[in-house]
């Protein structure tokens, strides 16, 4: 099976500071775009920021590998090259780490590198690696956590 590109749409209260995260931050190509929503290329897949002058981001975190995971959240895989240079652009561009660039699950299955922020609307973005894109779907589990 050949993969498809995904679709999102998801809201933001301020289309400009928008454009600016996605476009200029992580590098992601605009799209069509009018006065309530704007086309992201995110990564050869379709976002879309929808405008909601009222969005509030959801507060809940579930723990894995010792961390506060937001829920919800969304990203992509990358190759570890691309995602450690991502982690360098999104550092020098002085956005937060709500979970600074690390190696989960470390000498495990899946073992990934991972980092989580929140776009300008308190979006929360995960953005994964694996050295071994087999480990996408390990089904050796790690243990099973607490909520945090």
């Amino acid at each position: 099976m050949t993969l498809r590109p995904f679709h999102l749409a998801f809201p933001v209260h301020d289309l400009a500071a928008a454009r600016g995260f996605y476009r200029d931050t992580l590098g992601c190509t605009e799209g069509r775009s009018s006065d309530h929503w704007i086309d992201f290329d995110f990564f050869g897949h379709q976002i879309v920021a929808h405008l909601d002058p009222a969005a509030v981001p959801v507060a809940v975190e579930n723990a894995v590998d010792g961390h506060a995971v937001p829920v919800p959240h969304f990203g992509i895989v990358l190759t570890p090259a691309d995602w450690a240079a991502l982690a360098a652009r999104v550092a020098a561009a002085g956005v937060a780490f709500g979970i600074a660039p690390y190696t989960r699950f470390a000498g495990q299955a899946g073992e990934q590198s991972t980092m989580f922020f929140r776009d300008p609307s308190g979006n929360a973005l995960e953005f994964k690696a694996f050295g071994d894109d087999a480990m996408l779907f390990a089904t050796d589990a790690p243990p099973v956590e607490q909520a945090a």
